[in-house]
């Protein structure tokens, strides 16, 4: 019964609190970098297609 206890009371892992500021934090980043990133994508995309013609 002691061990059920102890098991309930352990605080290892990761919390919903942990998990949301890594969510908060992803989305600021996304926000800040949102010109980049889609530049960077359209990029790829460009690449991908030129490329894919040559095949």
């Amino acid at each position: 019964m002691e061990q059920i206890k102890l098991f309930l009371k352990e605080e290892d892992g990761v919390g919903v609190v942990e998990v949301i500021l890594i969510l908060v934090v992803l989305i600021a980043l996304v926000a800040i970098f949102k010109t980049r990133i889609t530049a960077l994508v359209n990029k790829v995309f460009q690449t991908i297609e030129s490329s894919a013609g040559k095949i």
